[in-house]
């Protein structure tokens, strides 16, 4: 994610901070300034940072559950509205997006029982609703936001965590892409109801509901192109008509090839007809700026991009290109050599073209399926 830095590796796994959450510390430092002086203030950036650290639990906590799926979680970003924890890949079976997702809440389960317990029982219900009251317990207040974390997460809407659960349990019934439709439409009806409470309430919730309407449209397209990708093959969706540089090219002559066509990506080919790498064009810019119009495309290509054969599933080059969150994926033959590109416009204009598509026709470059043959 953009305008967002690393704070560390933990179990695999890069915590990345997005600078947006530091203006929320400094609005925080303001705010109790004017309650209760420094001291005040310096403590409500504490307690802001003390929230965040079980944020992270509760992304690790996804995280560890799905490793036991054999699924790796490259980063968790934290920003001013809670953390994202980024999967390489979605859960194959609905009880594994079901254990996953429940993770992350019942980490915070823990994190309020044990500070409850470490208060002797003694915080009520009352008290751990004072959590913007800069006055009361820091520990009372922070296993009330614990509390909190639990509730607003388990709300039936993209892309908390309760949204996963009504997907995975209306899986067990549905196929995945009409149980993630289903879910994705209360979402999306959860974020109206949001906003028209923040405009009489609170405009935090506003913005709230923008963001849970795109997180739940944006899962109902990832699930839409999923299932058509089922039953498309890699080579029936490709781009075959490109621009490639040989290894011998210079910057000069990649942005001429960029201002004449309307590539943005520049496979980069060795004598075989094998891909070496990728220029896109913001690599181009960059150079460009950096090194000159005379350096080497392959000075600042890019290397190690996952290839698919042309015969292999689409679901198998929209993997590869989710996990490596790589901007095209290699197309090939069985002699490795390139055929073809699987960028992410192909993809989109792929579901714009399908929904357009008349009955009787298929990809293939929109064959028409042989007829039947007559019944006798």
């Amino acid at each position: 994610m953009r305008w967002s830095f690393s704070i560390g590796k933990f179990a695999g796994t890069v915590v990345r901070v997005h600078i947006t959450f530091f203006l929320l510390l400094i609005w925080i430092w303001f705010m109790h300034y004017q309650i209760g002086g420094m001291a005040a203030a310096w403590e409500g950036v504490a307690f802001i940072l003390a929230i965040f650290a079980c944020v992270v639990l509760h992304e690790f906590g996804h995280a560890l559950a799905a490793r036991r799926y054999g699924i790796r979680t490259p980063d968790i970003t934290l920003l001013p509205i809670g953390g994202l924890a980024r999967l390489e890949r979605m859960p194959e079976e609905p009880r594994q997006e079901l254990f996953i997702a429940v993770a992350g809440p019942m980490v915070n389960v823990v994190i309020a029982a044990i500070i409850f317990v470490a208060l002797g029982g003694t915080a009520g219900i009352e008290q751990m609703l004072q959590v913007e009251n800069p006055r009361a317990d820091f520990l009372v207040r922070l296993a009330g936001v614990n509390v909190f974390l639990v509730l607003f997460n388990m709300i039936p809407a993209f892309p908390m965590d309760g949204g996963r659960v009504l997907r995975a349990l209306l899986a067990t019934r549905l196929s995945w892409a009409r149980a993630t439709q289903i879910a994705a439409n209360i979402g999306q009806g959860l974020a109206f109801l949001f906003g028209f409470l923040g405009l009489l309430y609170n405009p935090l919730l506003i913005f709230i509901a923008i963001f849970v309407y795109l997180a739940a449209a944006a899962e109902a397209q990832n699930a839409q192109i999923r299932d058509v990708a089922n039953s498309v093959l890699t080579g029936d969706v490709m781009v075959t008509e490109f621009t490639t540089l040989d290894r011998s090219a210079t910057i000069a002559e990649a942005i001429d090839r960029l201002l004449a066509t309307t590539q943005n990506e520049f496979p980069i080919l060795d004598a075989r007809g094998r891909m070496d790498g990728l220029l896109t064009r913001n690599d181009m810019i960059a150079a460009l700026k950096e090194t000159g119009p005379d350096a080497p495309v392959v000075s600042v290509m890019r290397t190690g991009l996952p290839s698919v054969h042309r015969r292999q599933s689409l679901t198998e080059g929209f993997r590869l290109m989710q996990e490596k969150s790589a901007p095209a994926v290699a197309v090939v033959d069985s002699e490795d050599r390139l055929v073809g590109l699987l960028t992410h416009e192909t993809i989109g204009e792929m579901m714009m073209v399908r929904s357009a598509m008349p009955e009787g026709f298929r990809f293939g470059r929109l064959r028409r399926q042989a007829p039947l043959p007559p019944r006798p």
